[in-house]
Protein backbone atom coordinates (compact mmCIF):
# COMPACT_ATOMS: atom_id res chain seq x y z
CA UNK A 1 0.00 0.00 0.00
CA UNK A 2 1.55 3.01 -1.14
CA UNK A 3 1.92 6.03 1.19
CA UNK A 4 -0.42 8.84 1.33
CA UNK A 5 1.68 12.40 0.91
CA UNK A 6 0.45 15.29 3.25
CA UNK A 7 -0.53 17.26 0.22
CA UNK A 8 -3.25 14.84 -1.19
CA UNK A 9 -5.23 16.30 1.36
CA UNK A 10 -5.78 19.74 2.13
CA UNK A 11 -5.56 20.21 6.21
CA UNK A 12 -8.80 20.39 7.88
CA UNK A 13 -10.00 23.48 9.77
CA UNK A 14 -10.07 23.27 13.53
CA UNK A 15 -13.06 23.89 15.59
CA UNK A 16 -12.30 27.53 16.62
CA UNK A 17 -11.54 28.32 12.04
CA UNK A 18 -14.88 26.57 11.82
CA UNK A 19 -16.95 28.63 14.54
CA UNK A 20 -14.60 32.22 13.22
CA UNK A 21 -16.46 31.42 9.71
CA UNK A 22 -19.82 30.77 10.63
CA UNK A 23 -19.52 34.01 12.69
CA UNK A 24 -18.72 35.96 9.67
CA UNK A 25 -22.40 35.12 8.03
CA UNK A 26 -24.08 36.00 11.11
CA UNK A 27 -26.63 38.42 9.23
CA UNK A 28 -28.69 38.50 6.19
CA UNK A 29 -28.84 41.37 3.52
CA UNK A 30 -31.99 42.58 5.47
CA UNK A 31 -29.40 42.83 8.75
CA UNK A 32 -31.98 40.05 10.04
CA UNK A 33 -30.08 36.66 11.40
CA UNK A 34 -29.15 34.70 8.96
CA UNK A 35 -30.15 30.78 8.26
CA UNK A 36 -27.06 29.35 7.80
CA UNK A 37 -25.89 31.05 11.58
CA UNK A 38 -28.96 29.93 13.01
CA UNK A 39 -28.49 26.59 11.48
CA UNK A 40 -24.89 26.68 13.28
CA UNK A 41 -26.33 27.75 16.70
CA UNK A 42 -28.70 24.90 16.72
CA UNK A 43 -25.75 22.48 16.10
CA UNK A 44 -23.51 23.81 18.78
CA UNK A 45 -26.59 23.41 20.87
CA UNK A 46 -26.84 19.55 20.07
CA UNK A 47 -23.23 18.82 20.37
CA UNK A 48 -23.56 20.48 23.61
CA UNK A 49 -20.28 22.78 22.90
CA UNK A 50 -21.24 25.52 25.22
CA UNK A 51 -17.51 27.23 24.35
CA UNK A 52 -18.87 27.11 20.60
CA UNK A 53 -22.16 29.18 21.31
CA UNK A 54 -20.61 31.50 23.16
CA UNK A 55 -17.69 32.11 20.29
CA UNK A 56 -20.91 32.28 17.85
CA UNK A 57 -22.49 34.96 20.02
CA UNK A 58 -19.55 37.06 21.54
CA UNK A 59 -20.27 39.97 19.42
CA UNK A 60 -23.93 40.12 19.21
CA UNK A 61 -25.93 42.75 20.62
CA UNK A 62 -28.64 41.13 23.62
CA UNK A 63 -30.99 42.39 21.67
CA UNK A 64 -29.82 39.95 18.79
CA UNK A 65 -29.37 37.06 20.74
CA UNK A 66 -32.96 36.95 22.28
CA UNK A 67 -33.98 37.05 18.50
CA UNK A 68 -31.31 34.00 17.82
CA UNK A 69 -33.42 32.16 20.87
CA UNK A 70 -36.72 33.26 19.64
CA UNK A 71 -35.64 31.62 15.88
CA UNK A 72 -34.78 28.26 18.23
CA UNK A 73 -36.63 25.29 18.75
CA UNK A 74 -38.58 25.10 22.07
CA UNK A 75 -36.04 21.56 23.00
CA UNK A 76 -33.17 23.51 21.64
CA UNK A 77 -34.18 26.36 24.22
CA UNK A 78 -34.12 24.41 26.96
CA UNK A 79 -31.15 22.63 25.58
CA UNK A 80 -29.52 25.87 25.15
CA UNK A 81 -30.24 26.66 29.33
CA UNK A 82 -28.76 23.76 30.54
CA UNK A 83 -25.55 24.38 28.63
CA UNK A 84 -25.52 27.63 29.86
CA UNK A 85 -25.57 26.61 33.32
CA UNK A 86 -29.32 27.51 33.70
CA UNK A 87 -28.96 30.86 33.43
CA UNK A 88 -29.01 34.26 30.82
CA UNK A 89 -27.02 37.20 30.88
CA UNK A 90 -29.19 40.04 32.31
CA UNK A 91 -29.73 41.98 29.00
CA UNK A 92 -30.25 38.90 26.93
CA UNK A 93 -33.31 38.11 29.26
CA UNK A 94 -34.75 41.82 29.08
CA UNK A 95 -34.39 41.82 25.52
CA UNK A 96 -36.77 38.48 25.31
CA UNK A 97 -39.99 38.68 23.29
CA UNK A 98 -42.70 38.83 26.16
CA UNK A 99 -44.60 35.31 24.94
CA UNK A 100 -40.58 33.56 25.27
CA UNK A 101 -39.24 35.51 28.10
CA UNK A 102 -41.96 33.48 30.26
CA UNK A 103 -40.84 30.18 29.46
CA UNK A 104 -37.25 31.22 29.63
CA UNK A 105 -37.86 32.15 32.92
CA UNK A 106 -39.61 29.03 34.23
CA UNK A 107 -36.42 27.00 32.36
CA UNK A 108 -34.00 28.77 34.75
CA UNK A 109 -33.23 28.57 37.89
CA UNK A 110 -34.73 30.86 40.62
CA UNK A 111 -31.26 31.91 41.77
CA UNK A 112 -29.94 32.70 38.25
CA UNK A 113 -33.25 34.60 37.39
CA UNK A 114 -32.84 36.82 41.06
CA UNK A 115 -29.12 37.94 39.75
CA UNK A 116 -30.20 38.42 36.81
CA UNK A 117 -33.14 40.81 38.47
CA UNK A 118 -30.76 42.28 40.48
CA UNK A 119 -28.69 44.07 38.05
CA UNK A 120 -31.58 45.05 35.46
CA UNK A 121 -33.14 48.58 35.79
CA UNK A 122 -36.76 48.82 37.78
CA UNK A 123 -38.55 48.53 34.78
CA UNK A 124 -36.94 45.63 33.37
CA UNK A 125 -36.63 43.86 36.36
CA UNK A 126 -40.30 44.15 36.11
CA UNK A 127 -40.78 43.15 32.86
CA UNK A 128 -39.27 40.37 33.45
CA UNK A 129 -41.61 39.27 36.46
CA UNK A 130 -44.87 40.44 35.56
CA UNK A 131 -46.55 37.40 33.42
CA UNK A 132 -44.82 34.87 36.29
CA UNK A 133 -47.51 33.14 38.24
CA UNK A 134 -47.22 34.23 42.26
CA UNK A 135 -45.62 31.30 43.29
CA UNK A 136 -42.96 31.87 41.14
CA UNK A 137 -42.54 35.27 41.73
CA UNK A 138 -42.59 35.09 45.11
CA UNK A 139 -39.45 32.60 44.59
CA UNK A 140 -37.15 34.64 42.82
CA UNK A 141 -38.00 37.97 44.66
CA UNK A 142 -36.89 35.71 48.08
CA UNK A 143 -33.14 35.60 46.66
CA UNK A 144 -33.34 39.05 45.13
CA UNK A 145 -31.24 41.78 47.72
CA UNK A 146 -33.53 43.56 49.94
CA UNK A 147 -32.96 47.21 47.84
CA UNK A 148 -34.01 46.14 44.81
CA UNK A 149 -36.79 43.55 45.74
CA UNK A 150 -38.30 46.72 47.45
CA UNK A 151 -38.13 48.44 44.24
CA UNK A 152 -39.79 46.20 41.79
CA UNK A 153 -42.41 44.87 44.44
CA UNK A 154 -43.27 48.78 43.98
CA UNK A 155 -43.17 48.44 40.41
CA UNK A 156 -45.30 45.76 40.58
CA UNK A 157 -48.12 46.91 42.37
CA UNK A 158 -48.84 49.29 39.31
CA UNK A 159 -51.59 48.61 37.27
CA UNK A 160 -50.14 47.05 33.69
CA UNK A 161 -49.35 49.63 31.20
CA UNK A 162 -49.52 52.56 33.88
CA UNK A 163 -46.56 55.15 34.05
CA UNK A 164 -45.18 53.60 37.59
CA UNK A 165 -45.29 50.29 35.96
CA UNK A 166 -42.90 51.09 33.10
CA UNK A 167 -40.78 53.78 34.79
CA UNK A 168 -37.18 53.67 35.99
CA UNK A 169 -36.72 54.22 39.72
CA UNK A 170 -33.42 55.33 38.59
CA UNK A 171 -32.75 58.96 38.32
CA UNK A 172 -30.38 61.65 39.45
CA UNK A 173 -32.32 64.83 41.30
CA UNK A 174 -30.65 67.71 42.88
CA UNK A 175 -31.92 70.80 44.90
CA UNK A 176 -32.07 74.25 43.22
CA UNK A 177 -29.70 76.15 45.68
CA UNK A 178 -26.92 73.40 44.06
CA UNK A 179 -24.16 74.03 41.98
CA UNK A 180 -22.94 72.73 38.67
CA UNK A 181 -19.71 71.72 40.37
CA UNK A 182 -21.28 70.15 42.94
CA UNK A 183 -23.65 68.27 40.76
CA UNK A 184 -20.86 67.25 38.75
CA UNK A 185 -18.73 65.85 41.39
CA UNK A 186 -21.71 64.01 42.25
CA UNK A 187 -22.16 62.47 39.29
CA UNK A 188 -18.61 61.27 39.15
CA UNK A 189 -18.45 59.69 43.24
CA UNK A 190 -21.24 57.78 43.44
CA UNK A 191 -21.72 54.39 40.88
CA UNK A 192 -25.67 54.36 42.41
CA UNK A 193 -26.94 56.05 38.90
CA UNK A 194 -29.22 55.02 35.76
CA UNK A 195 -27.36 52.87 32.87
CA UNK A 196 -28.82 55.99 30.23
CA UNK A 197 -29.96 59.64 31.63
CA UNK A 198 -30.24 62.48 29.90
CA UNK A 199 -31.74 65.10 32.45
CA UNK A 200 -30.79 66.35 35.93
CA UNK A 201 -34.01 66.52 37.50
CA UNK A 202 -34.27 69.93 40.01
CA UNK A 203 -36.62 69.43 43.23
CA UNK A 204 -37.62 71.61 45.99
CA UNK A 205 -37.54 70.58 49.79
CA UNK A 206 -40.62 68.61 49.87
CA UNK A 207 -38.95 66.55 46.57
CA UNK A 208 -41.27 67.52 43.85
CA UNK A 209 -39.60 68.33 40.15
CA UNK A 210 -39.38 72.22 39.66
CA UNK A 211 -37.27 71.52 36.53
CA UNK A 212 -35.05 69.61 34.54
CA UNK A 213 -31.75 70.70 32.94
CA UNK A 214 -30.14 68.90 30.05
CA UNK A 215 -26.75 67.28 31.07
CA UNK A 216 -25.74 68.51 27.37
CA UNK A 217 -26.76 72.28 29.21
CA UNK A 218 -25.09 70.78 32.42
CA UNK A 219 -21.23 70.32 31.32
CA UNK A 220 -21.11 73.33 29.54
CA UNK A 221 -21.98 75.66 32.53
CA UNK A 222 -19.32 76.91 34.85
CA UNK A 223 -18.85 75.28 38.20
CA UNK A 224 -19.94 77.75 40.41
CA UNK A 225 -23.21 78.63 38.09
CA UNK A 226 -26.39 77.69 40.36
CA UNK A 227 -28.71 74.55 38.94
CA UNK A 228 -31.83 76.53 39.40
CA UNK A 229 -30.65 79.14 37.17
CA UNK A 230 -30.38 76.57 34.40
CA UNK A 231 -33.96 75.58 34.75
CA UNK A 232 -35.76 76.46 30.96
CA UNK A 233 -38.62 78.90 30.80
CA UNK A 234 -40.97 76.24 29.36
CA UNK A 235 -43.53 74.24 31.96
CA UNK A 236 -42.01 71.15 33.10
CA UNK A 237 -43.77 68.09 31.99
CA UNK A 238 -44.53 65.17 34.60
CA UNK A 239 -46.14 62.18 34.06
CA UNK A 240 -48.90 60.67 36.92
CA UNK A 241 -47.94 57.36 37.82
CA UNK A 242 -51.55 56.35 37.30
CA UNK A 243 -51.32 57.79 33.67
CA UNK A 244 -51.75 54.99 30.70
CA UNK A 245 -48.82 54.64 28.49
CA UNK A 246 -50.73 55.22 25.53
CA UNK A 247 -50.85 59.03 26.93
CA UNK A 248 -47.24 59.28 28.03
CA UNK A 249 -46.33 58.04 24.34
CA UNK A 250 -48.05 61.03 23.35
CA UNK A 251 -46.93 63.55 25.25
CA UNK A 252 -43.75 62.40 24.12
CA UNK A 253 -44.58 62.81 20.34
CA UNK A 254 -46.15 66.04 21.32
CA UNK A 255 -43.73 67.77 23.10
CA UNK A 256 -40.63 65.76 21.89
CA UNK A 257 -39.43 64.79 25.58
CA UNK A 258 -36.16 63.03 25.67
CA UNK A 259 -37.17 62.15 29.54
CA UNK A 260 -39.60 63.17 31.58
CA UNK A 261 -40.46 63.13 35.67
CA UNK A 262 -42.73 60.72 37.08
CA UNK A 263 -44.79 62.06 40.01
CA UNK A 264 -47.02 60.12 42.90
CA UNK A 265 -50.57 61.09 43.89
CA UNK A 266 -48.65 64.02 45.96
CA UNK A 267 -46.27 65.00 43.56
CA UNK A 268 -43.24 64.07 44.45
CA UNK A 269 -40.51 62.81 42.02
CA UNK A 270 -40.68 58.76 41.99
CA UNK A 271 -39.02 57.62 38.94
CA UNK A 272 -38.73 58.85 35.38
CA UNK A 273 -39.25 57.79 31.79
CA UNK A 274 -36.84 57.94 28.87
CA UNK A 275 -37.25 57.94 25.61
CA UNK A 276 -36.43 54.75 24.88
CA UNK A 277 -38.82 53.30 27.29
CA UNK A 278 -41.36 55.11 25.29
CA UNK A 279 -40.06 53.63 21.63
CA UNK A 280 -41.18 49.78 23.23
CA UNK A 281 -44.30 51.42 24.89
CA UNK A 282 -45.08 52.60 20.79
CA UNK A 283 -44.08 49.25 19.69
CA UNK A 284 -46.22 47.47 21.94
CA UNK A 285 -49.00 49.72 21.13
CA UNK A 286 -48.84 49.38 17.30
CA UNK A 287 -48.43 45.65 17.80
CA UNK A 288 -51.80 45.53 20.10
CA UNK A 289 -53.65 47.73 17.69
CA UNK A 290 -52.48 45.88 14.58
CA UNK A 291 -53.41 42.22 16.45
CA UNK A 292 -56.58 43.48 17.54
CA UNK A 293 -57.96 44.82 14.37
CA UNK A 294 -57.67 41.49 13.14
CA UNK A 295 -59.59 39.61 16.59
CA UNK A 296 -56.00 38.12 17.70
CA UNK A 297 -55.21 38.26 21.36
CA UNK A 298 -52.07 40.84 21.99
CA UNK A 299 -50.26 38.21 23.31
CA UNK A 300 -50.03 35.44 20.91
CA UNK A 301 -46.73 34.87 18.94
CA UNK A 302 -44.90 32.62 16.87
CA UNK A 303 -43.27 30.79 19.79
CA UNK A 304 -47.52 29.72 20.69
CA UNK A 305 -48.05 26.31 20.61
CA UNK A 306 -50.95 24.88 18.39
CA UNK A 307 -53.01 24.91 21.21
CA UNK A 308 -52.50 28.03 22.66
CA UNK A 309 -53.50 29.71 19.23
CA UNK A 310 -56.29 28.21 18.47
CA UNK A 311 -57.56 29.28 21.61
CA UNK A 312 -56.29 32.78 21.24
CA UNK A 313 -57.88 32.55 17.78
CA UNK A 314 -61.48 31.10 18.69
CA UNK A 315 -63.62 33.64 20.68
CA UNK A 316 -63.21 36.53 17.92
CA UNK A 317 -63.72 33.58 14.88
CA UNK A 318 -67.06 32.23 16.77
CA UNK A 319 -68.54 36.44 17.12
CA UNK A 320 -67.88 36.58 13.06
CA UNK A 321 -69.55 33.27 13.09
CA UNK A 322 -72.45 34.84 14.57
CA UNK A 323 -72.43 37.60 12.39
CA UNK A 324 -72.19 35.79 9.64
CA UNK A 325 -75.35 33.88 10.18
CA UNK A 326 -77.07 37.11 10.55
CA UNK A 327 -76.10 38.11 6.95
CA UNK A 328 -76.98 34.84 6.24
CA UNK A 329 -80.21 35.57 7.38
CA UNK A 330 -80.49 38.45 5.52
CA UNK A 331 -80.02 36.33 2.22
CA UNK A 332 -82.54 33.94 3.40
CA UNK A 333 -85.60 36.39 3.19
CA UNK A 334 -84.61 36.55 -0.64
CA UNK A 335 -84.43 33.03 -1.32
CA UNK A 336 -87.03 33.25 -3.81
CA UNK A 337 -85.60 36.24 -5.81
CA UNK A 338 -82.30 34.90 -6.17
CA UNK A 339 -84.39 31.47 -7.67
CA UNK A 340 -86.06 33.40 -9.97
CA UNK A 341 -82.52 35.59 -11.06
CA UNK A 342 -79.44 33.37 -10.35
CA UNK A 343 -77.08 36.46 -11.37
CA UNK A 344 -78.36 37.99 -7.87
CA UNK A 345 -76.32 34.92 -5.86
CA UNK A 346 -72.88 36.19 -8.46
CA UNK A 347 -73.36 39.85 -8.13
CA UNK A 348 -73.91 40.23 -4.08
CA UNK A 349 -70.67 39.08 -2.76
CA UNK A 350 -69.52 42.02 -5.17
CA UNK A 351 -71.64 44.56 -3.57
CA UNK A 352 -70.75 43.12 0.14
CA UNK A 353 -66.96 42.61 -0.28
CA UNK A 354 -66.63 46.32 -1.72
CA UNK A 355 -68.40 47.89 1.34
CA UNK A 356 -66.23 45.80 3.84
CA UNK A 357 -62.74 46.53 2.02
CA UNK A 358 -64.09 50.28 2.32
CA UNK A 359 -64.98 50.01 5.67
CA UNK A 360 -61.75 48.26 6.81
CA UNK A 361 -60.09 51.21 5.11
CA UNK A 362 -61.79 54.17 7.26
CA UNK A 363 -61.32 52.04 10.38
CA UNK A 364 -57.99 51.34 10.06
CA UNK A 365 -57.28 55.25 9.66
CA UNK A 366 -59.97 56.58 12.56
CA UNK A 367 -58.13 53.58 15.28
CA UNK A 368 -55.05 55.56 14.06
CA UNK A 369 -56.07 59.01 14.43
CA UNK A 370 -58.06 58.08 18.28
CA UNK A 371 -55.00 56.36 19.52
CA UNK A 372 -52.69 59.65 18.31
CA UNK A 373 -55.35 62.12 19.22
CA UNK A 374 -55.63 63.29 16.09
CA UNK A 375 -59.48 62.75 15.96
CA UNK A 376 -61.18 64.80 18.48
CA UNK A 377 -64.92 66.03 19.60
CA UNK A 378 -63.36 68.87 17.71
CA UNK A 379 -62.70 68.17 14.56
CA UNK A 380 -64.81 65.02 14.79
CA UNK A 381 -67.72 66.35 12.69
CA UNK A 382 -65.95 67.54 10.15
CA UNK A 383 -63.85 63.91 9.95
CA UNK A 384 -67.25 62.37 9.88
CA UNK A 385 -68.53 64.38 7.22
CA UNK A 386 -65.42 63.94 5.06
CA UNK A 387 -65.59 59.83 5.47
CA UNK A 388 -68.89 60.10 4.43
CA UNK A 389 -68.19 61.88 1.39
CA UNK A 390 -65.46 59.86 0.47
CA UNK A 391 -67.70 57.08 0.50
CA UNK A 392 -69.83 58.50 -1.68
CA UNK A 393 -67.99 59.34 -4.56
CA UNK A 394 -66.29 56.15 -4.17
CA UNK A 395 -70.19 54.75 -4.63
CA UNK A 396 -70.33 56.62 -7.74
CA UNK A 397 -67.56 55.93 -9.18
CA UNK A 398 -67.43 51.98 -8.86
CA UNK A 399 -71.19 52.13 -9.27
CA UNK A 400 -70.73 53.26 -13.04
CA UNK A 401 -68.19 50.61 -13.18
CA UNK A 402 -69.65 47.51 -11.92
CA UNK A 403 -73.37 48.55 -13.21
CA UNK A 404 -72.09 49.14 -16.63
CA UNK A 405 -70.12 45.60 -16.22
CA UNK A 406 -73.45 43.52 -14.84
CA UNK A 407 -75.78 44.71 -17.41
CA UNK A 408 -72.88 43.95 -20.34
CA UNK A 409 -72.61 40.62 -18.50
CA UNK A 410 -76.02 39.87 -18.10
CA UNK A 411 -77.18 40.79 -21.87
CA UNK A 412 -73.88 39.03 -22.91
CA UNK A 413 -74.96 36.01 -21.61
CA UNK A 414 -78.22 36.09 -23.00
CA UNK A 415 -80.14 35.01 -19.18
CA UNK A 416 -82.37 38.21 -20.42
CA UNK A 417 -83.04 41.42 -22.42
CA UNK A 418 -81.01 44.76 -22.93
CA UNK A 419 -84.11 46.01 -20.42
CA UNK A 420 -83.49 43.66 -17.91
CA UNK A 421 -79.87 43.65 -18.14
CA UNK A 422 -79.98 47.42 -17.96
CA UNK A 423 -82.31 47.28 -14.90
CA UNK A 424 -79.65 45.03 -13.19
CA UNK A 425 -76.54 47.11 -13.91
CA UNK A 426 -78.71 50.01 -11.87
CA UNK A 427 -79.77 48.07 -8.83
CA UNK A 428 -75.98 46.89 -8.52
CA UNK A 429 -74.84 50.91 -8.88
CA UNK A 430 -77.10 51.82 -6.56
CA UNK A 431 -76.28 49.23 -4.50
CA UNK A 432 -72.58 50.24 -4.48
CA UNK A 433 -73.59 54.08 -3.91
CA UNK A 434 -75.76 53.31 -0.62
CA UNK A 435 -73.12 50.58 0.99
CA UNK A 436 -70.29 52.11 0.34
CA UNK A 437 -71.42 55.30 2.10
CA UNK A 438 -72.97 52.97 4.89
CA UNK A 439 -68.83 51.88 4.97
CA UNK A 440 -67.70 55.13 5.28
CA UNK A 441 -70.22 56.29 8.09
CA UNK A 442 -69.61 52.88 10.04
CA UNK A 443 -66.03 52.91 9.75
CA UNK A 444 -65.36 56.06 11.42
CA UNK A 445 -68.71 56.11 13.93
CA UNK A 446 -68.26 52.92 15.62
CA UNK A 447 -65.10 53.39 16.52
CA UNK A 448 -65.56 56.69 18.09
CA UNK A 449 -69.04 55.24 19.39
CA UNK A 450 -66.96 52.54 21.76
CA UNK A 451 -64.33 54.92 22.37
CA UNK A 452 -66.83 57.32 23.91
CA UNK A 453 -68.18 54.11 25.89
CA UNK A 454 -65.18 53.00 27.42
CA UNK A 455 -64.14 50.40 25.55
CA UNK A 456 -60.99 49.68 22.84
CA UNK A 457 -62.12 50.67 19.37
CA UNK A 458 -58.91 48.23 18.40
CA UNK A 459 -60.64 45.39 19.76
CA UNK A 460 -64.11 45.45 18.37
CA UNK A 461 -64.66 48.15 15.86
CA UNK A 462 -64.16 45.47 12.95
CA UNK A 463 -66.68 43.03 13.69
CA UNK A 464 -69.33 45.93 13.93
CA UNK A 465 -68.60 47.57 11.04
CA UNK A 466 -68.12 44.04 8.82
CA UNK A 467 -71.82 43.32 10.14
CA UNK A 468 -72.87 46.77 8.96
CA UNK A 469 -71.48 46.32 5.95
CA UNK A 470 -72.66 43.04 5.42
CA UNK A 471 -76.19 43.51 6.23
CA UNK A 472 -76.61 46.58 4.51
CA UNK A 473 -74.94 45.45 1.33
CA UNK A 474 -76.90 42.02 1.03
CA UNK A 475 -80.53 43.78 2.44
CA UNK A 476 -80.03 46.51 -0.05
CA UNK A 477 -78.87 45.07 -2.98
CA UNK A 478 -81.44 41.99 -2.95
CA UNK A 479 -84.04 44.80 -1.85
CA UNK A 480 -83.96 46.88 -4.87
CA UNK A 481 -83.62 43.56 -6.75
CA UNK A 482 -87.11 42.83 -5.79
CA UNK A 483 -88.41 46.27 -6.41
CA UNK A 484 -86.43 46.99 -10.22
CA UNK A 485 -86.69 43.51 -11.36
CA UNK A 486 -89.46 41.49 -9.45
CA UNK A 487 -92.30 44.25 -9.24
CA UNK A 488 -94.83 41.35 -9.30
CA UNK A 489 -93.23 39.70 -6.64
Amino acid sequence: MSETTPAAHPPEKDADDHHEDLADVQFSDDQTLSPEFVRSVSDVIANGDAEGFEYLTKDLHPADVADLIGLLRDEERTSLIELLGGTLLPDVLAELDDDLREDVVEAMEPSHVAEAVAELETDDAAFILEDLDEEKRAEILAEVPLADRLAVRAALDYEEESAGRVMQREFFAAPAYWTVGQIIDRLRGTDELPDRFYEVFVVDPTFKPVGAVALSTLVKAQREVVIGDLIPSQELRTIPVVMDQEEVAYLFEQYDLISAPVVDAADRLVGMITVDDVVEMVREESQEDMLALAGVEADTGLSDTVFETVRSRFSWLAVNLATAILASLVIALFDAAIGQVVALAILMPIVASMGGNAGTQTLTVVVRSLATKDLTAANAARIVMRETLVGGVNGILFAIIMGALAAVWYAASGWGSGEEALRLGLVVGAAMIINLLAAGLAGILVPIGLQRAGADPAVSSSVFVTTVTDVVGFFVFLGLAVIVLLPSA
